[in-house]
């Protein structure tokens, strides 16, 4: 472990009451070593960066002026809540960030009291802080205040409206902290990005509303106005110019802002004056993505999760390998879709805010007409490729599996009722490591085998992902497809291999055996393979089929399959119920097979997070207990070389 030194003032921090002791007029001290203590533990541990640097003054200022715990504050997504984290107990333990069985990267109930909501997933905060107002509103704990601190990028989501919508007329005591910075991972996009940047650059409004203000305050003190005369001009001015001026007054909340996100002092003095004020408010602070950190600054993108570097000159430390490594999945896909979209003029691409992430930048760079990054809105994004399908379009909707489940009844009503020709392709599919459960896509294979109409497929490998996103474009395919694919890598690509039709719901053979059957879906295929090689030089002899869909599944060669072997193994990279395995034993019940089977995946719980490679070893799902699994089926003793 390497020494992180803290500064004098965060030292004597170890949760919010202790912060509380401090005077107000330090706070700027204060904010200064907690972003430094930030740099220096993510600079030689890694973790999300640049969203945390952004809200350091935010985060003092919350935890001083509010009572943390008891008045509950929720952070969206959670890239953001490195400094909350720190000031909550959790300081000694920080450099164990998103280490297996070290602290979440994210905000988590079962971690710390202040931690209210768990999150993960963008566009929660309103909703939950709102769910808690009305119930301590019903409990009359009237005083009990309730933050929803949420980013521009993620307001963007449709479920932050719903619960702004539903806010503004609950009457319930709950403050809407609005951090602005223009940013979610990448650049935000959309009509509200220029809304906001219209009300945060233009001063009429809310030079209107402070002069209003002002003078009537004055006007007061000096006895020529009554409280009631303010309170007619105020309902006014609600009811009309404000009203219709400003998006969030129209939605029933009182506005405050824009206000600079970096000034702490001011800051706690605008959330003690909140305090006072009943009902729904909205604070709207303007704040710089990775602020105090020139690199982070200047490219917030490449600096929101950049591993680790050097804090003093910016350097991005690189793998110490210089062997050629072969492609992310993620990026064969955008290449293979700038390919594909070159040979046929139909093929769109879409993602919900991951286009970094993803690799559709890649198609945004090439060709912007036909590529679109609809905000974080994945119910949006399925359904805005089901209407392009209907004109004839062929939308490549690429979304992370673990984000796929926020746009299911889409998935099911908008595109599979409807068998419009759609690809959904799911990136992350299986463990994604160190962002832990809320990004891990666990699910995908049970809840898209049971949509009607719908095509799953998966590639073993990156030539087999180009070979099925090229299978799923061809009009003759008409329909939903989908295809799910890890993050990472794993063979070296031909670029200049002319792609492969596959026929949908056939299988191959990879391996001769008489032992016993292995049958894997995916990539996992890889781990079975390594496993089943040494297994040969043991003596045992088993034949190895690479499935690729799992609906519609092979029947042929599961035929095949049952009646040679007594003894099979499915293995799949997702949750152990309803999946792949769970096919196969449908198929065998179905047709009355009697053949012992006997299914590997992931198990039915929780997986935290950690490095992919500490989790399979967890789950029991590398080389080596594929390799005791088929000894102890075969009843062999069970020791691995």
């Amino acid at each position: 472990m390497i020494k992180i030194n803290t500064g004098p003032y965060l030292e004597q921090i170890q949760f919010p009451s202790d912060l509380r002791k401090v005077a107000e007029a330090d706070l700027v001290k204060v904010s200064a070593e907690l972003r430094q203590y930030i740099i220096d533990v993510v600079s030689v541990y890694g973790g999300h960066f640049g969203a945390s640097l952004g809200v350091v003054e935010l985060t003092v200022a919350l935890h001083y002026a509010f009572n943390t715990p008891v008045d509950q504050l929720v952070f969206d997504v959670g890239h953001q809540a490195y400094g909350h984290k720190i000031l909550t107990g959790r300081r000694e333990q920080f450099h164990t960030n998103r280490l297996y069985k070290g602290l979440s990267g994210f905000p988590k109930r079962s971690e710390s009291i202040y931690d209210t909501f768990g999150v993960g997933h963008s566009s929660t905060s309103i909703s939950a802080a709102l769910g808690m107002a009305v119930a301590s509103k019903l409990k009359g704990e009237h005083d009990k205040q309730h933050i929803a601190v949420i980013g521009d990028g993620a307001l963007t989501g449709g479920m932050a409206f719903e619960g702004l919508n539903h806010a503004g007329v609950a009457n319930a005591n709950i403050i809407v902290v609005l951090n602005d910075n223009c940013m979610s991972i990448d650049p935000n996009v959309g009509a509200l990005k220029e809304y906001l940047t219209d009300i945060t650059t233009s001063p009429t409004y809310n030079k209107f509303k402070d002069d209003v203000w002002k003078t009537l305050d004055r006007l007061h003190k000096l006895g020529q106005v009554s409280q009631e005369i303010i309170s007619k001009v105020h309902d006014t001015l609600k009811g009309g110019l404000l009203r219709h001026s400003n998006l969030f007054e129209a939605l029933g909340f009182r506005y405050f802002g824009p206000v600079d996100g970096h000034d702490v002092n001011h800051l706690v003095k605008i959330f003690n004056d909140l305090k006072k004020i009943p009902g729904p408010k909205l604070l709207h602070c303007i704040t710089v993505k990775g602020k105090g950190f020139a690199h982070a600054e200047k490219d917030q993108t490449k600096w929101h999760a950049p591993g680790l570097f050097d804090k003093v000159t910016g350097e991005i430390y690189k793998s110490a390998s210089v062997a050629p490594k072969p492609p992310k999945y993620q990026d064969v896909f955008g290449h293979t879709l700038v390919e594909l979209a070159e040979m046929n003029s139909k093929i769109v691409g879409v993602t919900p805010a991951m286009p970094s992430g993803s690799s559709m930048n890649i198609m945004m760079k090439a060709m912007p007409d036909r590529a679109f990054d609809v905000g974080i809105a994945e119910q949006h994004a399925v359904t805005f490729s089901a209407g392009m399908a209907t004109q004839g379009y062929i939308p490549f909707c690429n979304i992370y599996s673990t984000f796929m489940q926020r746009a299911y009844d889409q998935v099911v009503h908008d595109v599979a009722l409807q068998k419009l020709h759609v690809v959904f392709c799911m990136d992350r599919a299986g463990l994604a490591g160190a962002d832990g459960p809320t990004h891990h896509g666990m699910l995908d294979i049970p809840y898209m085998r049971c949509v009607p109409n719908m095509v799953v497929s998966a590639p073993m490998d990156e030539e087999e992902l180009r070979n099925l996103m090229y299978t799923a474009s061809l009009i003759k395919n008409a329909g939903p497809f989908s295809i799910r694919y890890p993050r990472g890598n794993g063979v070296m690509v031909d670029w200049k291999k002319p792609f492969t039709e596959l026929t949908i719901g056939k299988g191959r053979k990879l391996k001769e055996g008489n032992d016993i059957a292995i049958l894997t879906f995916g990539t996992a295929g890889n781990l079975a393979a390594i496993a089943l090689n040494q297994l040969e030089e043991e003596g045992i002899h088993a034949a190895h089929y690479d499935m690729r869909f799992v609906k519609p599944i092979d029947e042929e060669l599961l035929h095949e399959v049952f009646v040679k072997f007594r003894h099979i193994i499915t293995i799949e990279d997702g949750t152990i119920v309803g999946g792949f395995g769970s096919a196969v034993l449908e198929f065998m019940a179905d047709h009355h097979y009697h053949s012992n089977v006997v299914r590997m995946g992931m198990p039915d719980k929780i997986i935290e997070h950690g490095e992919q490679a500490e989790l399979y070893m967890e789950c029991g799902f590398d080389a080596r207990a594929i390799q005791m699994k088929v000894k102890s089926v075969l009843g062999i003793r069970a020791t691995v070389k």
